[in-house]
């Protein structure tokens, strides 16, 4: 397994996806500078104390209990008492992978030196990413400021000895792992419960997870809209080099120039349909998938730049030995990113949906049987192929257009009007999770769909490498319907197993290179 050193130099959208799926292991940095770097900043945080230095969160109370003064005596129980009040998340608990994306996350913003968090904090979490010791985190409680709050006591409380982990496929009380390993819960120093709190670790790792997600879409309804302009008869030279040459964005123009490279087949010219104009779902492919190709460059950006950034408060300068009081917690990178996403991605759905109702409706199908069933002629009244699969899509992709409004407006006055403008960016994350799921599932369904009406058309032994390639991918999972019968577990295996996609990535890559 690779190690991932995570702290001195900045990580990736894909580094954090390989910690989360297990590919890659953690490590805190060796050298001297670094380590005197956290050494810095944690034995300022002691001499502030000794002078009896104010610093919010750590001599005071929190939020809109900023004027109340903490004793010296008290100082070291005030973060216990954060992560305990803050408790309270509600909703399905985020699962394993996405767990650990949230602890590499707050990893990486801990480990660039400006938290004040001392060496035995980093080592522990890298501990818990390397023994697959999670915490259980619930999905809801944030409004994304003061960051994830609720949702990151989880891990403040797995620390200390108190919650509960992911530990070998269970869901067990921390503290008995700790027992079992002999080992001691983390005594977090002052202010050690507000660093790994006041952050927007959950939202960016969700993030994170959401844009691989997305590109597999990307990349598998550009496949599904080859094979349909196959089945469908369809117009190639719709995504003519020339043609594209006069729009020139260039995410678009890739989505082009792959359809162009991977229909370049005899086959086509040979059953190609005499209608001037396909449909705009055909027709439009590029433009509509190309608008998330045109935004993987900011989307990266916004969401690799919080990634590597220190986003707690205060932030306590180990360099010039300063305390800087700020609002780095605030998401509103990151709401924009996903709200924008979630659009992006229900609008491929939709692309989809209207694929399949071509597909299914032997009126504009150019000759493929009812409902792509491959029922024989005598059983042919029998059977009714995709036509509920049809349905499902629809409301799928219902359900994924109902999700996209924005998050982010939603702003709500709270905590004493302290968090007076929130970013909603968690809950605008997971909104964008649940229109990929939706999407993937409309893709589920899509992929068994145009590989069953290649094989009615007898175009299966003619594709492009490229889309032989996918048609194989899919037929690991699903058989063609000849005669009716649940497609349920089929779809779910290619839900499951979407991001096997990837395999895929460098040939596609080299067919239009």
């Amino acid at each position: 397994m690779q190690v991932l050193v995570v702290g001195e130099t900045p990580l990736s959208i894909e580094d954090v996806v390989a910690v989360a799926r297990q590919e890659k292991s953690v490590a805190l940095p060796v050298s001297t500078e670094w380590r005197d770097l956290i050494q810095r900043g944690a034995d300022f945080l002691d001499q502030l104390l000794q002078d009896e230095g104010v610093i919010y969160g750590v001599t005071t109370g929190y939020g809109d209990s900023c004027l109340v003064g903490i004793p010296a005596h008290q100082v070291n129980e005030l973060p216990l008492h954060l992560l305990r009040f803050h408790g309270c998340g509600l909703g399905q608990n985020l699962d394993l992978i996405t767990a650990r994306a949230v602890l590499v996350t707050r990893l990486c913003s801990l480990a660039r030196g400006y938290s004040g968090v001392s060496h035995a904090l980093l080592e522990r979490l890298t501990w818990m990413l390397n023994e697959n010791v999670i915490p259980v985190i619930p999905s809801e409680g944030s409004v994304g400021a003061s960051g994830d709050l609720t949702p990151l006591s989880y891990i403040a409380g797995a620390l200390v000895g108190e919650r509960d982990v992911y530990d070998q496929g269970q869901i067990v009380p921390v503290s008995a792992v700790y027992a079992e390993k002999g080992m001691q819960a983390l005594v977090l120093r002052p202010k050690e419960g507000l660093a790994l709190m006041n952050g927007t670790a959950v939202m960016t790792a969700i993030a994170c997870l959401n844009y691989k997600k997305a590109e597999q879409i990307a990349l598998a309804s550009t496949c599904i809209t080859a094979l349909n302009v196959l089945a469908l008869e369809g117009n190639p030279s719709h995504f003519d080099e020339v043609l594209f040459a006069q729009k020139p964005h260039l995410g678009q123009q890739n989505i082009a120039a792959q359809l162009r490279t991977w229909l370049n087949s005899e086959v086509q010219t040979e059953h190609q349909s005499s209608r001037l104009q396909d449909r705009y779902s055909l027709r439009c492919a590029p433009h509509i998938i190309g608008v998330f190709e045109d935004s993987k460059t900011w989307l990266r950006q916004f969401i690799e730049n919080e990634l590597n950034s220190s986003n707690d408060n205060p932030l306590i300068d180990p360099v010039n030995l300063r305390v800087l009081h700020g609002g780095h917690f605030y998401g509103g990178h990151i709401a924009q990113a996903m709200d924008s996403l979630k659009i992006m991605i229900a609008n491929i759905a939709d692309l989809m949906d209207r694929q399949l109702a071509q597909l299914v409706d032997y009126k504009m199908n150019n000759g493929l049987p009812r409902n792509l069933t491959g029922a024989t002629a005598e059983r042919l009244p029998l059977n009714h192929g995709f036509k509920a699969v049809q349905i499902a899509v629809s409301a799928w992709t219902a359900e994924a257009l109902k999700q996209t409004l924005s998050a982010s407006i939603f702003s709500r006055s709270t905590e004493c009007h302290n968090q007076d403008k929130v970013s909603m960016g968690t809950i605008a994350a997971r909104d964008a999770s649940r229109v990929i799921v939706l999407t993937e599932q409309v893709i589920a369904a899509l992929c068994c769909a145009s590989v069953q009406a290649i094989q009615l058309k007898a175009l299966d032994g003619s594709l492009a490498e490229v889309l032989a390639a996918f048609q194989t991918w899919v037929l690991q999972t699903f058989d063609y319907v000849v005669e009716d019968r649940p497609l349920q577990h089929e779809l779910q295996q290619l839900v499951d197993h979407f991001e096997n996609l990837e395999l895929l990535n460098s040939e596609l890559v080299h067919s239009i290179g």
